[in-house]
């Protein structure tokens, strides 16, 4: 501490919330502090105010006595605060109805925007100016109360030291959410709102304008450092993600800004959240604007939004756009004239009031030494508009503040002296006695408050917080080049949750002077159709988008996942919504007539071959092993090309029956023919033989007979099929996901595959016994024309297996039905052909000798 209180050599000193010594000892100060302005009161209070913004460390290597901590760059908007206490104290002073007969005094002094220097400022109150001030030692504290401070960081040391001694602060400006711990800062009150408010309102302002992607920027305290966790803690589960967080020095240190603005320079964050004081604010940004970085969106808490320091022409180009929250302005009457009463002629022996002028017009009223540089001037100047640093009185801010701030004890030790005797708030229901006032008496009153002023009413909750409002500051080019503040919106956090936040967008001026607003993004926003794919090791704004997979879709933007569309549902080609599946079934399309076409002219062929046969039914070539069996095979081979017909198209119940049993009975019924026909080629040359009678085992009844045997075998395999587990239409959505494809169940397997095999077995047989017969003499043997149609049956049916397997949707039937039209053409051109050639072509070979083998 840079003041102590020095006792005689058998003395120490110790303060008590009541500061009542029993001794005689004087109390001698080492260290003088003197206050900026003062003046008596039968009640005083004090008030702390950041008159400079910047500080000069001594030299501290302990070979000499420290000297105090320089302040350097004077402040006229904090000179403008404390000019205000003083006209509000003067006012209550001259008021009748406030403190009537009573004088409120004031000592004002400088914290020189740092803590240490705000702990000085707060002992210096409590020790009194001298010897003969220091009634701090004896009774009541001559303090009641102090207004200050506006940095948080130098508000947590003064209420600190104020604590014991129960004296109260009112702050203007000090908003850190971590002063409205009661237990921490008991007699710590504000007419500012707490800092949990205004994040909440920058986080929904980030919201709306989906600025996702931003960078933090903070001063190195109290208020920075909650701020920021405050703003993270309400950005959570928003998508909105800081891109860095930086801090800049409290003594501010320019390498180490050089380095903050290279990492403001290099991201790709467009938008900067600044938790800062205009002290440490006014270095950083002398130094971004000499890196001449353009193009980023400000966005300023309330301790610098209004700072009238940046409303030169100078900063527009780098701060034009800047939006920000804005404490709650007011009006106070008759504080611009009574500025204009402040000057170097009124107070010649007042420094800060020289500095006012040296800092407004560049001169200086009283020459000194260390003034040599800065011209003289008479310090009756007139105080013009663009001193709007000091002279800014048309929306005041925290100047209001200071103003409620100084009423707001008025009030309450107006409310204290007019307590009735037995009606009082303390012990035995006593008032406090009016000529020793205590500060925790104060504090009392000071909880209870509520008063109106200016239309607004003004009262402290549980925590010393008031009601929190503010206005939406945007800053924007004025007629004369200069920056104005322009009021865009409020945020008014009485109202409901998630209408507290109203702007007037229409009026808002973005970054570089733009109407068209900043995109912040770390990933650019997924469209519809696609989800977002998280970077690994980067925040959740980083992302990459994946369109979704077939059967999925996103139908809004930056979807975190796709869903999945219903059973009968597919996505579209965008993957935008759910569409009914394409219902898929061999139809009366392209390949559907082609393969109708295909089986009509079999049909029609096989017909047509009919038709000669009939006409030449009385020569060789027809009449050779029993015309009858050619007759039967070329009318099954019409039905199988026909029942080819019967697979296309969409699949019914009695369709899908009739498709397959009919196909393997026709084929069966083919088949047992070609099977006799066999049978009586290989008797026939059998019989030729001496003592050889087997043909009349097979006579024109008994091959009846066999193709009856074979077909009806298959006839009651089907039935057992159609009676146990029939054939049936159904939606296959697995083959393909993205159709539904119409097809026949075939029910049971075992039957289906039961029916094939034994038209296999039936073909195989056939092979067989052609097989046998193949060299039997004769220029026309028909057993080499059904070994070959046997061999292109097989060969079709067992390629069809895996074809049949593997093939998806209606491709599946289409092989089905090709197997059908393949073997059934194999069978007709390698029987028939032959004959037909010798028919009409060749009638001449159509004798009994030439078939017989026999030349003439």
């Amino acid at each position: 501490m840079s003041l102590l209180f020095l006792w005689s050599l058998s003395s120490s000193l110790t303060l008590s919330p009541s500061s009542t010594l029993a001794t005689d000892s004087e109390c001698v100060l080492l260290s003088g502090f003197d206050p900026g302005f003062v003046a008596d009161g039968d009640f005083v209070i004090g008030g702390i105010f950041p008159l400079h913004y910047n500080q000069e460390m001594p030299d501290v290597n302990y070979t000499y006595q420290p000297t105090a901590v320089r302040c350097n760059g004077f402040d006229p908007r904090a000179f403008r605060w404390a000019q205000t206490m003083r006209l509000a104290v003067e006012e209550i002073n001259q008021s009748e109805q406030l403190l009537p007969n009573h004088m409120l005094g004031y000592k004002i002094f400088d914290s020189c925007a740092y803590p240490l220097t705000g702990q000085r400022a707060a002992l210096a109150m409590l020790n009194g100016l001298g010897q003969a001030h220091t009634h701090v030692c004896s009774g009541a504290s001559p303090l009641l109360a102090v207004i200050g401070e506006s940095g948080s960081a130098q508000s947590i040391v003064v209420s600190r030291i104020l604590q014991p001694f129960k004296i109260p602060m009112i702050s203007y400006f000090s908003s850190c959410a971590c002063l409205g711990d009661r237990r921490k800062y008991p007699t710590f009150f504000r007419v500012i709102p707490n800092d949990d408010y205004q994040v909440k309102a920058m986080a929904q302002l980030l919201v709306r304008y989906d600025w996702r992607w931003v960078g933090v920027v903070r001063g190195d305290h109290e208020y920075g450092h909650f701020a920021l966790q405050g703003l993270l803690r309400e950005l959570k589960g928003t998508g909105v993600c800081v891109a860095y967080q930086e801090m800049i020095p409290l003594l501010y240190n320019q390498q180490r800004a050089l380095e903050i603005i290279e990492v403001m320079r290099s991201s790709t964050a467009r938008v900067v959240v600044v938790f800062s004081a205009e002290g440490e604010m006014t270095p950083f940004l002398k130094d971004y604007m000499a890196q001449n970085i353009t193009g980023i969106q400000w966005v300023a808490s309330e301790a610098w939004v209004t700072a009238s320091l940046f409303t030169t022409s100078e900063y527009f180009p780098y701060l034009g756009g800047t939006i920000g929250f804005g404490i709650r302005q007011g009006q106070i009457p008759g504080l611009r004239d009574y500025l204009q009463t402040v000057n170097p002629r009124r107070y010649p022996s007042n420094p800060l009031v020289q500095q006012l002028w040296e800092a407004l017009y560049g001169c200086s009223p009283s020459p000194s030494p260390s003034s040599t540089l800065i011209p003289p001037c008479s310090g009756q100047e007139t105080l013009l508009e663009q001193h709007s640093a000091y002279m800014n009185t048309s929306s005041p801010r925290v100047a209001y503040n200071v103003y409620k701030a100084v009423y707001a004890i008025a009030h309450s030790l107006h409310n204290l002296l007019h307590c009735q005797a037995g009606a009082g708030p303390f012990h035995n229901r006593s008032c406090a006695h009016s000529t020793n006032v205590h500060p925790w008496q104060l504090q009392h009153y000071l909880q209870e408050l509520a008063f109106y002023i200016s239309g607004e009413e003004v009262n402290f909750d549980l925590k010393g917080d008031s009601i929190p409002y503010y206005d939406i500051i945007n800053w924007q080019r004025g007629s004369g080049g200069n920056m104005e503040f322009i009021n865009v919106g409020l945020f008014d956090g009485a109202k409901a949750s998630g209408k507290e936040l109203v702007i007037q967008e229409e009026k808002i001026v973005w970054a570089g002077h733009q109407s068209k607003l900043v995109v912040s993004v770390c990933s650019a926003s997924c469209a519809p159709g696609s989800r977002k794919a998280v970077r690994r090791g980067e925040p959740l704004c980083c992302f990459d988008c994946v369109p979704c997979d077939s059967g999925k879709i996103s139908n809004q933007t930056d979807s975190i996942d796709c869903t999945e569309c219903p059973e009968d549902y597919w996505s579209n080609a965008d993957g935008t919504m759910c569409i009914p599946k394409v219902v898929e079934f061999l139809s009366h399309d392209a390949m559907g007539i082609a393969l109708t076409v295909i089986a009509v002219v079999g049909a029609c062929l096989t017909v047509s071959i009919l038709a000669v046969f009939l006409h030449h039914r009385t020569t060789p070539i027809v009449r050779v092993n029993n015309s009858e069996l050619s007759f039967f095979i070329l009318l099954s081979l019409t039905l199988c090309f026909l029942c080819a017909l019967m697979f296309i198209g969409e699949p019914t119940s009695w369709s899908c029956m009739l498709r397959h049993t009919a196909f393997s009975i026709t084929f069966s019924l083919c088949i047992s023919c070609i099977l006799s026909k066999t049978l009586v080629v290989l008797a026939a040359f059998t019989a030729a033989r001496p003592g050889n009678n087997i043909m009349k085992w097979l006579g024109p009844k008994q091959q009846r007979v066999i193709i009856f045997s074979c077909t009806l075998v298959q006839v009651l395999i089907c039935a057992a099929w159609l009676m146990a587990a029939p054939p049936y239409p159904s939606k296959n959505i697995q083959d393909q996901r993205s159709k539904i494809i119409l097809e026949c169940s075939v029910g049971s397997q075992l039957a289906f595959w039961c029916v094939l095999g034994y038209i296999g077995l039936l073909a195989c047989l056939c092979f067989i016994l052609a097989f046998l017969a193949r060299k039997l003499p004769g220029n026309f043997n028909e057993a080499k024309f059904i070994t070959f149609s046997m061999l292109i049956f097989c060969a079709v049916w067992i390629s069809f297996i895996p074809a049949y397997v593997s093939s998806p949707g209606k491709y599946t039937v289409a092989v089905e039905i090709f197997a059908i039209l393949a073997s059934s053409y194999g069978l007709l051109f390698c029987l028939f052909a032959p004959k037909c050639y010798i028919i009409l072509l060749k009638p001449e070979k159509n004798t009994k000798q030439h078939l017989m083998g026999n030349k003439k």
